[in-house]
């Protein structure tokens, strides 16, 4: 392990890389930069009533999501959960899923992706919800 993994990363609330898509916002803790791609670790903020990035799967990475704040509606396979405040919901790979926000109150989630490298993806995925925000 390099010098960089010895030592503490310490973020305080609201720090950490930031991407806005629309109604929802990712903040990044530790990506593979501090990890060496062993996991990433983010919030997800979602206002009320946000849809969350569409159903999907990850074939070689499995999630973990911990209800931070609200209410999250998470799609677990074919089903849609209701997860409150302090729940845990683990998705391994090669599973459907999804969340939302389908509340009159914000909603967070800390999501773990193990391994990381995740956030690679995050620039396209912006751009992404730009390009569709408004179609």
């Amino acid at each position: 392990m390099d010098q960089a993994n010895k030592q503490a990363l310490i973020l305080q609330a609201n720090e950490g890389r930031k991407y806005q898509m629309g109604s929802m916002q990712a903040v990044f803790k530790a990506d593979e930069a501090e990890t060496h791609a062993q996991y990433s670790i983010s919030e997800w903020w979602m206002d009320p009533h946000a849809q969350g990035p569409g159903a999907h799967l990850h074939d070689e990475n499995d999630e973990v999501f911990y209800v931070l704040e609200g209410t999250a509606s998470i799609l677990v396979g074919e089903e849609w959960i209701s997860a409150g405040k302090g729940a845990f919901v683990r998705i391994p790979a090669g599973m459907l899923h999804d969340f939302e926000n389908r509340t009159d109150h914000k909603m967070g989630l800390l999501n773990f992706y193990i391994p990381g490298g995740f956030e690679r993806n995050m620039p396209a995925i912006v751009q992404w919800f730009e390009d569709h925000q408004n179609g």
